[in-house]
């Protein structure tokens, strides 16, 4: 009879991981890959004051008496080549 890859070991044999240990072995894995973990803070697109922030601009753009021409450049560089 052929035996199944993936069973799981017998009842006490092993302890599981902890979410420590499981992060810290996810990691070297990473970086025996060549990649490296860096932090990266971005707005929080979900707060009110962001919100606030970003209609206040828009609005700003579309009273601009160049928001057609703005329109087109932002188009122009936001096109993906096929």
């Amino acid at each position: 009879m052929l035996s199944k890859p993936n069973r799981k070991p017998k009842r006490g044999t092993t302890r599981a991981l902890t979410s420590r240990e499981k992060v810290q072995a996810h990691r070297k894995r990473l970086r025996a890959k060549g990649l490296r973990p860096i932090t990266l803070w971005v707005p929080d697109t979900r707060s009110r004051a962001f919100i606030a922030e970003a209609r206040r601009q828009a609005q700003l753009l579309a009273r601009s008496p160049h928001h057609k021409d703005d329109q087109v450049f932002i188009d122009a560089v936001s096109e993906w080549p096929d």
